[in-house]
């Protein structure tokens, strides 16, 4: 019988562990401790070891993604649909919804959207549901993300520590009795958090290319908009650096003010330009070739001055990630609406086999209207204490922390007038199979016990949309990221300290992963 790993021995691990991620820049900023010539930082939450998850619906996330970035591309074009989809939501005054919709009117009626590229980058989030302890377990979606999709960066620093750890045999004290428990060949290969940035390169070009039929192309420019005291920006400079050892000028900019007073907008042809904000007096302003959003999703960031930035953007010819549209997409309804019983809305956007394949993927949806039987069904759930327990209330919001779980869903209902009832959706609870691992958890301290991963995976697509007809530039995969938390948690959010990155150890046969040889109660 093997003798368990010692308290030093998890004191090394936990060291190498740290060090690794400071000199990697697997950190948290901690923004309001910046002072002019220093700022606080911390690990962000990490797991000790991989954990286990079947290959088989590993393999089935990563082929499922580029028919995802097919789906949601032909509902980002499709301004109809999500009106029909959203509508109660765009007539609710000044909700997020409603103005988003009247700025994407604003730029349909004065430029006809004259920017015919739209890029995708998109994640799409699962979790492993077991119906019984017999069955394998099967993949089902937990949310669709297509704006600020956050964690690249993570993700591929904390699969490197995971792999270097193995290579190094720091986990020979918890796999002694059975070193194959972990293999570098069962460790999928890590995600690169450059190859979202060939993304944003490969559109770049793609708007580079259209100037050039027009004319010598001019000093051209990405844009990231970003949020104002930003404590993630481990995960999004590493883009920017990317982009310009490639010979790109990419500039991190705030969403707002900021991005009002250092662009114009050419009101003859829609260009729009960039001044950088260390230029010489002299420079001239570059060219916006694309605008990578990561702020703009939150209600608050919609004053007058929010406003007016993304109409800003959604005039300009710059090709935007996303569209407004796109971001339109995002909203949980949209999720809902895909996923009705008995409906053939998937065969508006995909072939029937396509539509089968991310059909299979859907977790149980409701609305909660009153004018149609699902919702008032899903109304007596969401309502009844003995039965709200195995669902999760749903706002079309982002950042985590929106969602209402269980036993606390009758009391938040009865809090809320009954007719903004429609504005959530009722989902019922994925169910996972057990798995257990060590977490790090920098606003917590270590947890060990059971634990519950959420596979994302990663797609960017560049689509071309004129008249009606949509047409793919580039559609791919673009790797993965795997968040974790304990078991009794709900919440998700690792940057608000409810969960960690992680890594997945794959693992053959039917998936059941109870009774594998590399189930992390193995070596902890």
């Amino acid at each position: 019988m093997a003798t368990p790993p010692t308290e030093d021995q998890y004191t090394i691990l936990i060291d190498e562990i740290k060090d690794w991620q400071l000199t990697h820049g697997s950190l948290i900023k901690l923004v309001r401790t910046e002072e002019e010539h220093t700022v606080l930082a911390r690990p962000i939450g990490v797991s000790l070891f991989p954990t286990s998850f079947p290959k088989a619906r590993f393999d089935e996330a990563m082929k499922l993604q580029p028919i995802y970035n097919e789906l949601y591309a032909a509902i980002s074009s499709d301004d109809k649909w999500i009106y029909d989809v959203l509508r109660d939501l765009i007539e609710t005054e000044d909700s997020l919804a409603a103005i988003l919709w009247s700025i994407h009117l604003k730029v349909k009626e004065n430029s006809a959207h004259i920017q015919p590229l739209s890029l995708g980058i998109f994640r799409s989030d699962y979790m492993l549901h077991s119906s019984s302890t017999s069955s394998p377990p099967s993949l089902k979606q937990v949310e669709f993300n297509t704006i600020s999709c956050a964690g690249f960066a993570h993700a591929s620093i904390v699969s490197a520590l995971h792999r270097h750890l193995l290579m190094k045999g720091a986990y020979l004290p918890w796999t002694e009795s059975n070193p194959s428990l972990l293999d570098l060949s069962s460790l999928p290969q890590r995600t690169d958090a450059g190859s979202m940035a060939w993304s944003l390169q490969k559109a770049h070009k793609a708007y580079c290319q259209a100037l050039s039929l027009a004319g010598p192309v001019q000093s051209t420019c990405i844009l990231i908009v970003v949020q104002p005291y930003n404590v993630n920006i481990a995960d999004e400079r590493p883009i920017e650096y990317f982009l310009w050892d490639r010979g790109i000028p990419t500039y991190r900019v705030l969403f707002g003010a900021e991005f009002l007073d250092r662009t114009t907008l050419d009101l003859g042809t829609n260009t729009l330009h960039y001044r950088p904000a260390l230029a010489l007096p002299t420079s001239p302003p570059q060219e916006v070739g694309l605008v990578y959003l990561r702020a703009g999703y939150e209600h608050a960031e919609y004053d007058d001055l929010g406003v007016e930035c993304r109409l800003r953007i959604e005039y300009s010819r710059a090709i935007k990630a996303p569209n407004i549209l796109g971001h339109l997409a995002t909203f949980k309804k949209v999720q809902q609406a895909l996923a009705l019983p008995d409906s053939d809305v998937l065969l508006r956007f995909l072939d029937p086999t396509k539509a089968a394949a991310v059909a299979k993927t859907f977790a149980p949806l409701w609305p909660l209207d009153d004018s149609t039987e699902l919702g008032r069904h899903a109304r007596a759930i969401a309502t009844d204490p003995d039965q709200a327990g195995g669902y999760v209330l749903k706002p079309s919001l982002e950042g985590g922390g929106n969602n209402v779980y269980g036993d606390a869903i009758p009391g938040f209902l009865s809090a809320h007038p009954r007719e903004r009832w429609g504005d959530y959706v009722l989902m019922q609870r994925i169910e996972p199979p057990p798995a257990r691992n060590t977490l790090l958890l920098p606003a917590q301290g270590i947890h060990q016990g059971d634990v519950v991963c959420e596979l994302g995976i990663w797609g960017a697509c560049l689509w071309r949309g004129e008249g009606g007809r949509m047409e793919m530039v580039f559609n791919d995969t673009k790797g993965h990221s795997v968040r974790t938390k304990a078991a009794e948690v709900d919440e998700m959010s690792v940057v608000k300290g409810w969960g960690c990155f992680d890594s997945l150890c794959l693992i053959e046969g039917d998936g059941t992963l109870e009774n594998t040889e590399s189930t992390p109660q193995r070596y902890q």
